[in-house]
Order: C-alpha cells, then structure tokens, then sequence
C-alpha cells in the first residue's frame, strides 16, 4: 500500500515505532483491544460486528528496510448457516505478518530518493509514515482470510427438509410419505382400465337381451 494522507495517532488501529528507532534487532511487544472496524468480515455471509471487540498480540521488530509485524487477532463472529439458516456465533484467530518499509528504502534496505518507481510495486507494499502505520489493511485482509466462507452451526447440520423448509434438527424424524412418479403413472393406468372395463361391461347388457329375445 502506497503513502497517503497523514495517520492519525489517536486511532486505535495506528501504531508508533519511534521508540524501535532505526536499530536493526530492536523488538517491542504490544497487546491492544480495540473496536472492529465497518465490514469487518464476508459481507453478507459472515463477519465480525462493527464496535465488537478485538484483542490483538503484537511483535513490531526493527529490520533494515522497516519494521516488521508479527500478530494475531481474536474476535467473535456472527454470522447465518449456510444450511438451515439458523444464525450463528464462531470464534475467530487470524495470524498476520507483513513487513511496513520505510518510504525512503528500497526492498535492501538501502536509502533512496523516491518511495518507489515503479507503482505496482508500491501497491503491494505496506510503508511507514512518519514512523507511524496503520494496521487495519492488514488485519482486515487476514481475519477475512480466517473466516469460513460457508459457515455452518454444527459440522453435521442437517440443513432444511426440501419439502416444507422445516429444519431438520429439530425433528430427526421428519419425513414426508412420497409416491415415486413410476408407481403414480402406473395407478393413473389401472384406474384407466378399470372404467374401460366398466364401460364394456355396460355395453355387454343389450347384446344379452337381444339373444334371450330371439
């Protein structure tokens, strides 16, 4: 990610290095909670609540091109099953660790002019402004990645009765009495037979008569 407008310290999710310093091997630990972000997760499918709260271990260690930062996250998603639509609540730990370079380096560590010449090389990269970054991108990126894109409340959820949309769990049993299609054309047939042979049989009583006439 390339240089923008200046970050503002006061957000929970923008982080100081000055105290690392430039000194390669310098190593500071933090712990911070903080509130989650707007569409924080699969819109639509599953995501952890905009103000929920997120509990983030970090390890900021000073290399030659940066700072590199090592963390995990842990929120509570909630979400719907994708079977029986039921919602759902999951326990969510994202791991992360991308490297914030300092604008004037280049990828060795070697002080250059410019940030970057070549531009799509800068969108892949994460830097430093002023010694200070900004987590969210990053954080956002591996707690989507951490989510289940099909989320289910239970491994072996039994989802909806196709039939009546009834869910299944709550009723083991639950079934609906069935005709195989072969089995109705087939009783369609004999019903059919059975008013020809009426009908025979109603035209067989004047033949009858006439005989006994004669």
């Amino acid at each position: 990610m390339a240089p923008n407008a200046r970050l503002d310290h006061r957000n929970p999710l923008v982080f100081d290095t000055h105290e690392l310093g430039r000194r390669p091997g310098a190593l500071q630990r933090l712990t911070r909670s903080i509130d989650a972000p707007k569409d924080f997760g699969i819109q639509g499918v599953v995501g952890v609540p905009e103000g929920a709260p997120v509990e983030l271990e970090l390890r900021l260690e000073s290399v030659m091109e940066g700072v590199l930062v090592t963390g995990t996250a842990r929120a509570q998603a909630e979400g719907e099953c994708v079977r029986c639509l039921e919602p759902l609540q999951l326990d969510v730990e994202a791991d992360f660790q991308d490297l914030f370079t300092y604008p004037d380096a280049d990828d060795r560590g070697r002080v250059i002019a410019e940030p970057g010449d070549d531009a799509e090389d800068d969108e892949d990269r994460f830097f430093l402004e002023d010694g200070l970054f900004d987590l969210e991108p990053l954080l956002r990126d591996a707690v989507v990645l951490a989510l289940p894109m099909q989320p289910v409340c239970q491994e072996d959820c039994p989802g909806l009765c196709a039939e009546c949309g009834a869910r299944l769990a709550d009723d083991p049993d639950h079934h609906h009495d069935a005709v195989d299609i072969r089995w109705a054309a087939l009783q369609g047939l004999a019903g059919t037979m059975q008013d020809g042979e009426k009908d025979e049989m109603s035209g067989a009583e004047p033949g009858v008569d006439e005989k006994q006439e004669k």
